[in-house]
């Protein structure tokens, strides 16, 4: 039986797919081998580029005009800027490429027979020009990984196969694609060599074009899910394929991994005479979550490096972007971390990668939250709102302050350290949705818990603004009109210099928004 991928490269015979050569252009890829032209292909990982690559080798070299060559430069990465054991790496992974894929055994060889008379830094251009000259049909050889390699190793690939386009195709290979997660244009290659950094650009202006290989759309997403439902008769309710949509927007590991979790890890799911339908959607993505699965990991971890956090940390709080450099806004679209919104804005790429990364900045904070008791449950394990308040200003008067220090990011500390304590709260038995944007102003958390659905609404008081609770009133109305709410929390943040200790500051009101709906104001 075949299943949904999330590791690696796609095979049609194992996994539900999509054909990989219909997910890019493959006219205007064909157009540009004919041309001769030298090309990138990038997009975030685990979108498909293997697979596509892996694909329009096999079609190449099935139709016998030229002899393709996939091969992966990842394995030179540990070399880092020890250019001698990179180049042996590289040229030893295109040489095992060769050998898998053509049958040809000769470039282990030819790379020792060049090595000597094109050194360390040409013997990848002297292998290249070996094979294209011994070749009966033009080379065209698949780069994978190519923004792996670090410092010096990248400049001496780059540079060496700008040498020989010039003797291209009898000399060299007809076609080189190099694919990996940026365009090369952003790449700012800091090598060892250089006294400043250089860019991808200017190390390697042949490149002809960057395709960049894109989500599913809606329709793919429902062709894929289609193909087990096709192939074990369990169907996909039509609220469940709009979720798997909503959720991911096509991402394409995501919806592989909805779908398998729904699928084969779900214990309702295997069973094929129920359909999959939107709540066991709902619990893979919050089984993806909770694991903190590879992907999201991998992705949580970028939170780390200051160019992401120089963007993220104002998404989160609802604040302008600044003075953030260009450079570091291509960096998050490359990584798929964010997208351009209709009208141009920058956004979280979508609902799961918008749950998961606040939720990975409150992983310290709630390590250090103290024991607490469920106050807030009732006998009967419901959820009782007015405790849970009670609960809440409790624990913020005896830790919250203290436990801003535990927050990664600063300016949303007080977010980081509430959303940990309401992540006790909910402790895998309810959900903590949030909404936020540049320029919002605010955050938005849904808490679901059994029954109870509560709506809150969080805004930071900062030097030289007023009170933000007017302005805070009227969009929580908004807020909770979109959630069928008629109270929630509006949670003030004073975060002004000077301002009284918080047993003076704390206080718990209500007021009436703008649409008739009682909020609780809570002053922090």
């Amino acid at each position: 039986m075949r299943f949904f991928n999330t590791e690696g490269p796609v095979r049609p015979d194992d996994h539900y797919c999509l054909p990989p050569l219909t997910r890019w252009d493959l006219d205007a890829v064909r157009m540009l081998i004919e041309r001769k032209k030298y090309f990138l292909l990038h997009a975030p990982r685990q979108t498909g580029k293997t697979s596509c690559l892996l694909a329009l080798m096999e079609r190449l070299n099935a139709e016998g005009r030229y002899r393709a060559v996939y091969a992966n430069l990842e394995i030179a990465q540990t070399a880092r800027e020890d250019v001698p054991s990179a180049m042996r790496a590289i040229c030893g992974a295109i040489a095992s490429a060769a050998e898998i894929y053509l049958g040809e055994r000769r470039l282990f060889d030819w790379t020792d027979a060049v090595w000597p008379h094109y050194g360390d830094h040409g013997v990848l251009n002297g292998l290249l020009k070996r094979w294209s000259q011994e070749s009966p049909q033009p080379v065209v050889l698949l780069l994978d990984e190519v923004d792996a390699l670090i410092g010096d190793t990248l400049i001496s690939v780059l540079r060496q196969l700008r040498a020989g386009y010039t003797q291209r195709p009898e000399h060299f290979p007809n076609t080189v694609v190099l694919c990996g997660v940026r365009d090369l244009r952003d790449y700012r290659i800091h090598a060892s060599s250089e006294a400043a950094p250089i860019t991808g650009g200017s190390a390697f202006n042949i490149k002809a074009k960057s395709l960049r290989l894109g989500d599913f759309d809606a329709a793919e997403v429902t062709t894929l899910l289609g193909e087990h439902t096709a192939e074990t008769g369990q169907v996909f309710t039509p609220e469940a394929l709009a979720r798997v949509w909503e959720l991911t927007l096509g991402q394409p590991w995501l919806v592989n991994a909805l779908a398998y979790e729904s699928c084969f890890e779900n214990r309702a799911g295997r069973d094929r005479t129920r359909p999959i339908d939107a709540a066991l959607i709902d619990q893979a993505k919050e089984n993806l979550i909770l694991r903190r699965v590879t992907h999201l990991d991998q992705l949580a971890h970028k939170l780390e490096e200051p160019r992401v956090r120089r963007i993220i940390e104002p998404m989160l709080a609802g604040t302008a972007l600044g003075d953030v450099p260009e450079h570091d806004i291509e960096y998050l679209l490359d990584l798929g971390l964010c997208r351009k919104a209709q009208g141009g804005g920058l956004t979280i790429a979508n609902p799961i990668y918008r749950e998961v990364l606040p939720r990975a900045l409150t992983f310290t904070p709630e390590a250090s939250l103290p024991q607490i008791s469920p106050t807030w449950l009732n006998a009967d394990g419901s959820l009782d709102p007015e405790r849970l308040l009670a609960a809440f200003l409790d624990f913020w008067r005896q830790h919250g302050e203290a436990l801003l220090g535990s927050a990664p990011y600063h300016e949303i500390a007080p977010h980081l350290v509430l959303m940990a304590f309401l992540h006790r709260v909910v402790n895998g038995n309810g959900t903590l949705e949030r909404e936020y944007a540049i320029r919002r102003g605010r955050m938005d958390l849904c808490l679901r818990y059994g029954g109870i659905t509560l709506g809150l609404e969080l805004k930071v008081w900062r030097d030289g603004e007023p009170d933000p609770k007017a302005k805070g009133l009227a969009q929580l109305d908004g807020y909770l009109a979109g959630l069928h709410l008629d109270t929630g929390w509006l949670i003030i943040f004073d975060r002004r210099t000077g301002i009284p200790p918080l047993d003076e500051r704390l206080t718990e009101t209500s007021a009436t928004s703008p649409g008739g709906r009682l909020i609780r104001v809570l002053r922090l």
